[in-house]
């Protein structure tokens, strides 16, 4: 589940002089770090509480290293205007892949030292979670999530993304993420719905793509913008089932709501930590993402916030009702796939990436 915006939609690069502005406010404060202080990138609220806990607080036990929190936004351009200004003011920064490869391909990260992870966790840590520039410590998903009262157990229910699109075999209201990101939306369940296999939907064929929602269209009371707003909708019954983070699934599920996920054919996403390239502790940054990937510390995390770990080796350490919440336990992961970021980012001879095409055609096909 994503919290920051910038995390969950492919951010184009704002004008330098609003820029420079977003990031004064966003790192003004840790302009005057101490010696000996680290300054890592991460979300507010019961997320950061989780974070801090899991990851933070055993880092500045083990190292005598003050971790200061920046809790704002940081866009690529803001990254960007730190790197080329040599003000490096945050140390370490957190991002969706599609981000991270961006910033990574422009120069403005440093490369992963994975020298210095223990080899052990590194070879239980899944390969998409090491990327050259970013680690990501933990795991999430989009799933198809229904309502228990509108489909009972024991009664017929949709189980693959195909069966969401049968509205005759399985009425019900439904609601989908929006497509305006173009780096999330129902892009690759709208070609699994077609037929598509799991382990052919990159390349994606975007006319196949918009020519399967043609058919859903019509059934889709919300196109929903962010995780908050699915919550409120399967909280409200706006809809039946629904496509959603498993984590906002989760706290509803918790809550005592009549929602179920359904694991098959999800969608894995994750984050990554990254180092903006210059900065004035580096080799701190470094210390701290290698330890992210210990097992003990991502099974803290998945404990108080129910997002998985990205080696598998914490499972050991996780009981069975925990370890079920998560994305990737061994019993989802052969029916999942994770996203191709790198797909999205790709740049064709006009220039734009593939993210950019999809946010131009959707921006068309929403409105007809």
């Amino acid at each position: 589940m994503s919290f920051f915006i910038n995390r969950r939609r492919f951010m184009q690069a704002t004008s330098s002089a609003v820029a420079l502005g977003a990031l004064s406010s966003a790192v003004g404060r840790a302009q005057a770090g101490a010696p000996g202080e680290l300054r890592v990138n991460m979300s507010g609220g019961n997320w950061g509480e989780a974070f801090q806990e899991a990851f933070v607080k055993p880092f500045e036990a083990e190292t005598g290293v003050k971790v200061v929190p920046i809790t704002q936004d940081l866009s690529t351009s803001q990254i960007a205007l730190m790197v080329k200004s040599n003000n490096v003011s945050v140390d370490v920064t957190l991002n969706n892949v599609m981000g991270n490869l961006v910033q990574g391909d422009a120069g403005y990260l440093e490369k992963i030292d994975y020298s210095i992870f223990n080899k052990e966790d590194l070879d239980t840590t899944v390969d998409y979670c090491k990327q050259p520039f970013g680690f990501g410590p933990y795991v999430y998903s989009q799933n198809m999530v229904w309502n228990t009262e509108k489909f009972p157990s024991g009664k017929p229910r949709p189980t693959t993304w195909a069966e969401f699109w049968d509205v005759e075999k399985f009425p019900g209201t439904r609601s989908l993420e929006t497509g305006a990101g173009g780096s999330e939306g129902p892009f690759e369940e709208a070609l699994l719905a077609d037929g598509v296999p799991m382990d052919a939907l990159y390349p994606m064929d975007v006319d196949r793509v918009f020519a399967s929602l043609d058919k859903i269209k019509p059934h889709i009371r919300k196109w929903w913008t962010s995780g908050s707003e699915v919550l409120q909708i399967m909280r409200d019954d706006v809809a039946d089932i629904a496509q959603s983070y498993d984590g906002r699934a989760i706290s509803l599920v918790d809550a005592g709501e009549p929602i179920e996920i359904n694991r098959n054919q999800a969608k894995l996403m994750w984050d990554m930590l990254a180092i903006p390239k210059g900065g004035p502790n580096v080799e701190l940054a470094q210390k701290f993402i290698a330890s992210t990937a210990r097992p003990d510390r991502q099974a803290t995390w998945a404990k108080l916030f129910a997002q998985s770990p990205s080696n598998s080796k914490a499972y050991s350490l996780l009981s069975d009702k925990t370890a079920r919440k998560l994305a990737t336990h061994p019993d989802y992961i052969a029916n999942s796939y994770p996203a191709n970021a790198k797909w999205y980012a790709e740049v064709g001879p006009d220039g734009m990436s593939n993210a950019q095409r999809l946010i131009q055609r959707w921006n068309e096909w929403v409105l007809r």
